[in-house]
């Protein structure tokens, strides 16, 4: 159901305070004059800072005759002219998620603002000066947090900016603290909004003086330049663009978002607000997106692959995914993707129809050397050898060229029907929304660094905010530095419609060890994901669930301790739990220790002891 209220008010040109807050009332944001402040449950968690955007217009207006200085605060004198407010309230399916249904419900505020007179000229003869010199901004207020974005309107003939920084701030409490990452797979350091700070990733997670959380964002960042967080003074952050940005009107920057909490997992819990930025999918037929599992084969002949495919058939895994190398060097530009190497002995129609016999799809690793060169050419071709998904490799990420490209091509493989997985240092900003066929990227501290269990348990409050991560899930391999029940629960906390399996490892390693069943067991797409409980840096608790079955992941960092699993969260009924956890006493290659519970809901909590870096995973299962 969809309920749409809609204002329209003039006022005269002057700058009054304008204030929308959310359905709930918990957020009100404040906007005077190109300044704002955001209010949660009664306390300020954004002071006043600044709005605006920064454009270097001298060769476009030196044809209007309009002198102005360089990279100018192009909002600094601009008049409130009217403002428009609506109220939407729906619910959209989407094709896979963490949820089966989403709810989209917020109140906006798009205020419309004009230029003012600065004497500095006059336009020429034959210009409308308010259609070259207006901009709006579009403030929305959810439930689960605020965004606004600066909206360019349509011209006669299209107005050009050049875009050279935004004066976009976020302002703090004093001694508010943050989890700083200066890139998106890098080591994570929580420290105070002041001193060494060049620039933080996005999601930026911050706490509050008062013991609030607070998360700033960015969301449907589809042809800019990316956002990150800058120290402009103590507790004073800054949007950072990564670099200047062209746009033509009409035009939407990215949504800036901010999201807060009482607790962390508030945040986890309200994550689907960055999808709920972003464009709907069209209507065309998506049936052929299908998340599912997979494993990577690096040992590039064909015995091997043939092994890796009757692997993921015997294991319950999706797909297989051959690595970089199978069409020669990947960095060398004389490498082509559009042929198997000469030094190889398959072919890859071969493979593909081999996969296909035994239930199994095939993705393939392609540089962005060989995709930005052919990427025309291996779309037809590998639709016609049966692909089913292509990991793009080395990516170039941050300015607008090459965010542009990167989002083209995923368009492209969607009407190739052929599946992404993005790897190396991009983030997520929602586009899985309008392109599904995105099931994953990388931009995340996984596997492939060997991070230490402090990490891993800050992940979830921070990467996985903006979308899933393919970290990349090990188990045997020896420079693991956390639990085998660590990397198990890793599959119900960490949310990646393409989940990777066994990183580093060779088909068949596994030797039936019985709490791998989780893994077979555990979908990578669920029907509803609650955050049960934890602490950024120290501990979560993630529940999901898949029909009637819930999959529960509990993880803790390099400190043992006792984590209670609530039932509450279950429907009323009697529950068969099968329980995987740590136990160093056991003379197992693995040690985990496999156990089976029966229990109520509602009912006592289940109390489990989590190993140094350990965890444990839990499958309930309704019984009749």
């Amino acid at each position: 159901m969809r309920r749409l209220f809609f204002l329209l008010a003039f006022m005269p040109l002057l700058s009054l305070a304008q204030q929308l807050s959310s359905p709930d009332g918990k957020y009100t944001i404040s906007i005077d004059g190109m300044t704002y402040s955001v209010v949660f449950n009664g306390k300020t968690i954004i002071e006043k800072s600044q709005l605006g955007i920064l454009i270097d217009n001298r060769l476009f207006e030196s044809a209007l005759a309009v002198p102005r200085g360089e990279n100018e605060d192009w909002c600094s004198d601009l008049l409130l002219r009217s403002e428009e407010r609506t109220s939407v309230d729906t619910t959209w399916i989407p094709l896979y998620g963490e949820n089966h249904r989403i709810r989209d419900q917020y109140n906006q505020l798009v205020l419309h603002y004009e230029k003012g007179s600065n004497g500095q000229g006059v336009v020429s003869e034959g210009y409308d000066k308010r259609k070259y010199y207006a901009m709006d901004m579009i403030v929305r207020a959810y439930n689960e947090g605020i965004a606004f974005r600066y909206h360019f309107p349509e011209t006669s003939n299209g107005l050009f900016l050049h875009v050279t920084g935004e004066c976009t701030s976020f302002r703090m409490p004093e001694g508010t603290v943050g989890w700083y990452q200066e890139w998106a797979q890098g080591p994570v350091d929580k420290r105070p909004l002041k001193g060494n700070w060049f620039e933080s990733e996005r999601p930026l997670l911050l706490q509050l003086p008062a013991g609030d959380y607070v998360a700033l964002l960015e969301a449907g960042m589809r042809d800019y330049a990316r956002g990150k967080f800058r120290l402009k003074a103590d507790n004073e952050l800054q949007v950072a663009m990564y670099d200047c940005a062209d746009i033509i009107s009409p035009y939407d920057t990215p949504w800036r978002v901010m999201m807060a909490g009482e607790r962390a997992v508030d945040l986890i819990n309200h994550k689907e607000l960055v999808l709920n930025l972003n464009a709907e999918r069209d209507n065309r037929d998506w049936s052929w997106v299908r998340p599912g599992k997979a494993f990577r084969c690096c040992r590039l002949d064909k015995a091997s692959i043939l092994k890796s495919i009757d692997y993921c058939a015997d294991f319950g895994m999706e797909y297989v995914e051959l690595d970089a190398g199978w069409y020669g060097p990947e960095g060398k530009v004389t490498s082509d993707a559009t042929r198997v190497a000469e030094t190889r002995d398959f072919s890859m129609p071969e493979i593909c129809q081999y996969a296909k016999t035994k239930g199994i799809g095939v993705w393939v690793y392609v540089n962005q050397r060989a995709l930005y060169r052919q990427l025309d050419q291996l779309l037809p071709l590998y639709k016609e050898w049966g692909i089913s998904g292509i990991k793009f490799g080395f990516v170039h990420v941050g300015n607008q060229q090459w965010t542009t490209w990167l989002h083209r091509a995923v368009e492209k493989c969607a009407d190739y029907g052929i599946m992404v997985d993005i790897h190396d240092e991009y983030r997520p900003t929602g586009l899985s929304r309008t392109f599904p066929n995105l099931l994953t990227q990388e931009g995340v501290r996984g596997n492939e660094e060997m991070p230490d269990a402090v990490n891993n348990v800050t992940l979830p409050f921070t990467r996985y905010l903006c979308g899933p991560a393919d970290y990349t899930l090990c188990y045997f391999n020896n420079r693991v530095k956390n639990t085998k029940g660590h990397q198990l629960a890793m599959a119900a906390v960490y949310y990646s419609p393409l989940q990777f399996y066994f990183w580093y490892d060779n088909p068949y390693v596994d030797k039936g060890e019985a709490e791998l069943q989780f893994w077979k067991d555990c979908p990578t797409v669920f029907d509803e994901s609650i955050a049960l409980d934890g602490c950024p840096g120290e501990f979560i608790i993630q529940a999901r669930r898949s029909g009637t079955d819930w999959f529960v992941g509990a993880m803790t960092n390099t400190e043992g301790r006792t984590v209670s699993i609530p039932t509450a969260f279950l429907p009323k009924g009697q529950y068969t739990v099968e329980v995987y956890n740590d136990n160093p006493a056991l003379d197992t290659r693995t040690k985990v220790q496999s156990s089976t519970l029966r229990i109520k809901s509602p009912g006592k909590p289940v109390s489990l002891t989590l190993q140094p870096s350990g965890g444990a995973a839990l499958h309930f299962v309704k019984t009749k």
